[in-house]
This record gives C-alpha cells, structure tokens and sequence, in this order.
C-alpha cells in the first residue's frame, strides 16, 4: 500500500455544496437562504439567547452565588470504601484508580470520614478529615498527607 493509493471509506466524505453557483446545482440563485428576510442576508441571523426582543431569559434569572476559579477539586473518598483493602496495605491515588474506587484523580486525593474502617492501612492523601484520620489511627492505621 502506498500513499497515492489510499482512499477514504466509501461514504464517509461528501462533496462541498457550491452555493449559488446557478440553477443546475440546486442550489443557486438564493442559496438555500429563501427570499428576502434577515436571515438571506449576509451577516444575517440573531445573537444565541436572543428572543425576539422579550426579554431573554439569562436577564430573567437571578445572579446566584460565586465559583472560585482557582479551587481545588478533589477525588473523595471515604473511609468506609478503604475496608475492602487487606490489612497493612498502602492505600494511595494509584491504587485506589486500579481498584475502579475513585474515576478520576482531579487534584488530588481526599479522604473523609464517613463510615467504619478495621483494616490497619498505611493511607496517603492530599487532605484528611480529622474524623478520617482520627479513624484510621484508630484501626491503627497511618494517615500519610502526600
């Protein structure tokens, strides 16, 4: 196989439509666009949101809230969901993702405190909860902040 002989799937391109290039084409005269109207004309069209001079709902709605731009988010995790590892285990970003635990690292790994733990894990983690911690030492276990 050699370059010049390479063809894309049949039907998977389709020729361009010429516009208004007469009406053998199909396609001429008015170009698909109609008679007259602002829409046939170029730079034609309304703004996304516009309706028609109502007023548009984005203007409707109440500004709610803020988001900080420069958040951190992070994975969570709860304590209860770190059980199903064996005793004396290291629990961390990787192999939680291995284990289909968490999806996703995001920013970093959070541990909360929700649930019981009895395994003794070693737990390395952006952020604890100090009820996540407390149990995790509690089970004799050690919170790692990495």
């Amino acid at each position: 196989m050699k370059l010049h002989e390479l063809s894309p799937a049949p039907g998977s391109v389709t020729p361009a439509w010429r516009k208004g290039r007469g009406p053998g084409s199909g396609n001429g005269k008015t170009g698909g666009r109609g008679h007259k109207g602002q829409n046939a004309r170029s730079g034609g069209g309304v703004r996304p949101g516009f309706e028609g001079g109502q007023l548009p709902l984005y203007r409707k709605l109440p500004k709610r809230g803020f988001t900080n731009r420069f958040s951190t988010k992070y994975a969570i995790v709860n304590v209860s969901a770190l059980d199903k590892f064996n005793d004396g285990d290291t629990v961390n970003m990787e192999t939680l993702l291995a284990s289909g635990i968490i999806k996703k690292p995001l920013g970093g790994l959070k541990v909360l405190g929700n649930g019981e733990i009895t395994k003794k894990l070693t737990v390395e983690a952006a952020v604890f909860s100090a009820s996540a911690k407390e149990k995790i030492e509690a089970a004799g276990g050690k919170a790692e902040v990495k």
